[in-house]
This record gives structure tokens, sequence and C-alpha cells, in this order.
């Protein structure tokens, strides 16, 4: 809200709803949920979509083809949408920014539903242009106890929070490399865990 708008407030001035769906934090909260959106829509759409093709096409993708499209996915949307969001693209991401304070909490709900938003469309857009049964199960399934594959999402979680609070929220690194190093994260964690 503006000053402007908080002294009218302020002054016992009411605003109409149209003043408040137009205020500037309305719009700007409004650009974030709908570039998490489709930046979230796409990262799901080619990451999932190259793993439908793969299983479809008996490997024609194979699976470091796999671990580089999501990493690349992830690198492009990092930088289109980026400035205007922060590219969470992830709840958890999302959530571990807003434990260390480096996301305001009242924009925590409004970003996971449109996370969320963006993964359902993706996964309904795939459905519908692959023509895969509702049945159809493209996932990975753990090699092994419970425990190592909870072990191992752990280390890889924590390390894509860390490059991402090291390149993308710490004034003193490179901003512009924030994409590489998290798309080659990504990359990493996809080919090494799965």
């Amino acid at each position: 809200m503006s000053s402007k708008e908080m002294s009218a407030m302020e002054e016992g001035m009411f605003l109409t709803v149209k003043q408040i769906c137009y205020s500037s934090d309305a719009v700007k909260l409004m650009q974030k949920v709908i570039a998490e959106v489709v930046g979230t829509y796409f990262v799901i759409f080619a990451g999932c979509g190259s793993v439908v093709v793969n299983k479809l096409y008996d490997g024609i993708v194979t699976f470091p083809g796999i671990s580089v499209v999501w990493g690349l996915i992830c690198m492009v949307m990092i930088y289109s949408v980026g400035h205007i969001s922060g590219a969470h693209f992830n709840p958890a991401v999302t959530i571990t920014f807003c434990i260390f304070r480096r996301f305001p909490m009242k924009q925590v709900p409004v970003y996971v539903v449109a996370q969320l938003l963006g993964s359902i469309l993706a996964s309904e857009t795939l459905t519908l242009v692959w023509d895969i049964p509702r049945d159809a199960f493209f996932g990975t399934v753990p090699v092994g106890p419970a425990s190592r594959s909870l072990v191992l999402e752990i280390i890889i979680s924590f390390l894509l929070m860390f490059v991402v609070s090291g390149v993308a929220t710490d004034s003193r690194a490179i901003g512009e490399l924030a994409g590489i190093a998290v798309g080659m994260t990504i990359t990493l964690n996809v080919f090494v865990v799965g």
C-alpha cells in the first residue's frame, strides 16, 4: 500500500474494493503468484515430460538426459521469472526462506498454492497430451530401505538449499550466476539420487 493509501486509512477514510485490488502491493503479489504458477508449470511439464517420453519410447531420453532436462528447465525458469517472484517453484524452498527470514510469512500460503496449482496443471497437461491412463505410474521407487531414501533426500535437499542460499540470497554472491548454479545442482541431485 502506498503512503497516500495508508494515510487515508489512518484518517478513517475507507478505500473501495477497486482501490485495494489495484494497489501496488496487490498487483506486485499477483505478478509474483502468476510467475510462480508459470515457472512451476514449465518445470514440472518439462521435467516430468522427459520422464514420460523416456518411459513411452523405451528409454530414448536416458537417465542422464532426464537429469539434464530437470537442471536446464530450472535454470531457464530462474532466468525467466526469478526477477519477479524469486523463482522458488517448490514449497520446500519457500518455507525454508521463510524460516530463515528471507521471505515474508504472509506470502507463504499464496506461494505454496501457486506452486501446487502450477504442478497440477502441468501434470494434467501431460496426461491429456500423452493420453496417459489415470492409473499409470512413471515415478521412481526406492531401491533398498526407506531410511536410505530419507537420508538421500535430506542430503540433496540440504545441498539444494545450501546452493540457493549461497547464490540467491547472499548479497556478496554474483546473482547473475544463480540460475546456472541452481540448475547444475538440480542436475547433479537428479543424476546422483534420481
